[in-house]
């Protein structure tokens, strides 16, 4: 079975600390995923980010297919990162790595997600397809939700890039 990895980084003209501040917060997830998924939060989403943290959320990755996404929060270093690993929903494995790094003029935020996807071959052959398409649209989204939020900083560049193993 194949191992993915998407590796996006984003810089913009802000803060590590409302970088952290609003990354670190479940119910700003909701604005940063498109809305054709219908992605609502429906627990422990009213504390502060914690290692141990379980949040669910339901989800409709496609049209007519609606899941559960239960993550846990699994590491935290206050103001530089955080990983989050589903442990029911609809991939076999995710694990995705937020990391927040201060540089010149702002910060940079950096996601690397390693993930399987279920259902053997026939899910192999839906990557191409329809999960490596939905998840260029998600970052697309949220990549310029962030920008409408925050600006973007001169000469910066945005970076996806997949790969499998």
């Amino acid at each position: 079975m194949k191992l993915y990895q998407l590796h996006s980084k984003q810089s913009f003209p802000i803060t590590p600390e409302v970088a952290w501040d609003f990354l670190s917060d479940p119910n700003n997830l909701k604005t940063i995923t498109p809305p054709h998924m219908g992605f609502e939060i429906l627990s422990d989403d009213d504390r502060a980010m914690f290692a141990g943290q379980i949040i669910q959320y339901t989800v409709s990755p496609f049209q007519g297919y609606k899941t559960k996404w239960v993550t846990e929060i699994t590491h935290v270093k206050e103001g530089e990162y955080f990983v989050d690993e589903q442990r029911f929903g609809p991939y076999k494995l995710w694990h995705h790595k937020h990391f927040i790094k201060s540089i010149e003029g702002g910060v940079e935020m950096e996601d690397i997600i390693d993930y399987k996807i279920p259902f053997g071959i026939l899910g192999q052959l839906a990557h191409p397809i329809l999960v490596k398409k939905q998840l260029k649209q998600i970052f697309s989204f949220r990549e310029q939700k962030l920008i409408e939020l925050f600006g973007r900083l001169e000469n910066s560049s945005k970076e996806l890039h997949f790969k499998s193993f």
